[in-house]
């Protein structure tokens, strides 16, 4: 069960991204009026992309993600992925936003910042995979979630500061 459900998150994971990525260089197309940018093609095409192909994956992958965390060693690292995956959701809402705006004829933003916007879910991909590749149990001088003996320890009077 494990094995499918971790097939299952990485394949709706990898969809979701596709679309993270393909939505900015769609709004590029549009921003610069290339053949891309035609209403005929680009509205479609990206509602299709937006609504029906990464909106359901970015369910799946979270559902599934939810799923696997009973089987996960906790740990920094969760708690850290969680957090990049909560960008992840405010990204596709964002693109959301964008998608709805350029659909009524709002564009405010150049081919750049969208080029730009581009970029920001490989990193978030890339710090996702990372956090699942290392899982670090702590970062710095943070104590590890529900390492409960060594906060007790650190708090207590007359402990020291040094290991």
């Amino acid at each position: 069960m494990y094995f499918w459900l971790k097939v299952a998150h990485i394949a709706s994971m990898t969809v979701w991204f596709t679309g993270l990525f393909f939505l900015p260089r769609l709004f590029v197309a549009r921003h610069l009026r290339e053949r891309d940018a035609r209403a005929g093609f680009f509205n479609p095409v990206a509602n299709h992309l937006f609504f029906r192909i990464a909106t359901p994956a970015g369910v799946l992958t979270i559902a599934f993600g939810m799923a696997l965390i009973p089987w996960v060693q906790p740990g920094g690292w969760l708690v850290a992925k969680l957090a990049v995956v909560t960008l992840a959701v405010l990204l596709h809402l964002y693109l959301g936003l964008h998608l709805y705006a350029l659909g009524h004829g709002h564009d405010k933003h150049s081919a750049m910042f969208y080029r730009l916007l581009g970029w920001l879910p490989l990193l978030l991909l890339l710090a996702a995979a990372a956090l699942t590749g290392a899982k670090p149990r702590s970062f710095g001088e943070a104590p590890a979630p529900g390492d409960v003996a060594m906060v007790g320890h650190a708090h207590s009077p007359g402990a020291s500061s040094t290991p």
